[in-house]
């Protein structure tokens, strides 16, 4: 099915702009008008204005609650008495969740085994009845797809239906009130719903907007489907970014982001821990990984966007666990940690000597790991392994060269 150009929208699109209009008065008093925050230092960055569009502050922390809403306040009377049943890594389950809630309808979600316990809990204190199941989306979409058939509930898509497109889609027309001067409009992708939503909204009023869609390299699955004209799957999808890992496109928001989105851009997870590590040091906002990925995408190529841009955060629901590896990831890819291991003769006074030595470079150790009975090692070796603190790339090549000066044999 092709769904025409920005000037034939409202004739051959699934989702039109009056739907998103209609979302819109739904979601009055139910979905907040998210923050429109500046950014200085991705401002001096890109050279001209940059703002985040702030869907981590959304009620439910992502702007899934928007979708979901009207997906299920449409539904007929007898549908709502079967309940609903959803699956999700997490933002779209608590989404569900909580317009059941309001709604008063039972609701059903399905989650991977390795969901974050903080999205499984928040689900739960929403009201919904949570099963955990399989690995990754794809799996955990058939087992609460089979639920559905198996009990008369109706099954809420993460991304592939019309309705839920349109409830994303009003991010866009609050970018647009927000920021109407805006050339760049910059937001992850996963399954497509929130891109597509945005994409028929803002085309259908500035179809000058250009839209850029991110993905985590790991788990790209838009580039070779939009390559093939169709939606293909990948295999074994892997990103820290939980909430852009879906194996396969769905076919609703496909078509609308092959016609209406200008570019779909990958990042790696270097760049996506880096992101996250600015957003909250530098604009203080708590983001996800996925939420993370438009930073990510300003980071690696800043001169490739026309400003002023708005880059969607569309989500803040982090795992505590995962927060403080991908933080220590994000300094590691800055030059601002360090692990390095090495071998000393094993005699009192070297470990102090060996911390002097770092002491002199200004190197904060954080951990030491002190090794002495192995058989790799000599009669009178030790093995040492320290994790630094330092200061950027080129702070790390001084301390590595202060320790190989000093005499010390670096192993990694």
């Amino acid at each position: 099915m092709s769904y025409g150009t920005a000037d034939s929208l409202h004739s051959l699109r699934p989702v039109t702009l009056d739907d998103v209009r209609g979302a819109r008065k739904m979601l009055m008093g139910v979905a907040r008008v998210t923050a429109m925050e500046g950014s200085r230092h991705l401002t001096q960055l890109v050279g001209s204005p940059v703002h985040f569009k702030c869907e981590n502050l959304q009620r439910t922390g992502s702007f899934k609650l928007r979708g979901a809403y009207v997906r299920i306040a449409g539904l007929l009377p007898e549908e709502r008495a079967a309940g609903v049943v959803a699956a999700s890594a997490g933002n779209h389950a608590q989404g569900v969740a909580l317009a059941s809630a309001l709604l008063g309808v039972r609701s059903t979600v399905f989650m991977p085994k390795g969901a974050p316990l903080p999205k499984i809990s928040a689900t739960r204190e929403y009201g919904a009845e949570v099963r955990l199941h399989g690995q990754v989306v794809d799996e955990t979409l058939a087992a609460a797809q089979e639920y559905a058939e198996q009990t008369g509930a109706v099954f809420i898509h993460p991304f592939d239906h019309p309705d839920i497109i349109a409830g994303q889609g009003t991010v866009g027309l609050e970018i647009l009130e927000q920021c109407p001067e805006v050339r760049t409009i910059v937001l992850g992708i996963g399954g497509g719903g929130l891109a597509a939503g945005v994409a028929i909204a803002v085309k259908s009023i500035r179809p000058d907007v250009r839209i850029v869609g991110v993905q985590a390299a790991g788990a790209a699955a838009y580039p070779p489907s939009l390559a093939a004209g169709r939606p293909v799957s990948i295999e074994n999808p892997v990103t820290m970014a939980d909430g852009m890992k879906v194996g396969r496109p769905g076919d609703v928001p496909f078509e609308i982001i092959g016609e209406l989105v200008d570019e779909v851009r990958t990042v790696s997870e270097d760049e996506l821990s880096a992101a996250l590590l600015l957003s909250l040091e530098r604009a203080k906002l708590v983001v996800e990984p996925a939420g993370a990925s438009p930073i990510a995408a300003l980071l690696s190529d800043p001169g490739a966007f026309e400003g002023p841009v708005v880059a969607v955060l569309s989500g803040g629901n982090v795992d505590p666990v995962l927060l403080q590896r991908v933080l220590r990831h994000g300094m590691s890819a800055q030059g601002r940690y360090l692990a390095v291991r090495l071998r000393l003769t094993d005699r009192p006074g070297a470990l102090a000597t060996l911390l002097g030595a770092l002491s002199v470079v200004d190197a904060n150790v954080l951990d030491v790991s002190h090794v002495r009975t192995d058989p790799r090692l000599g009669l009178t070796e030790a093995e040492v392994e320290l994790h630094l603190e330092t200061k950027g790339p080129e702070h790390c090549a001084e301390v590595g060269q202060a320790l190989r000066d000093a005499g010390y044999t670096v192993i990694d």
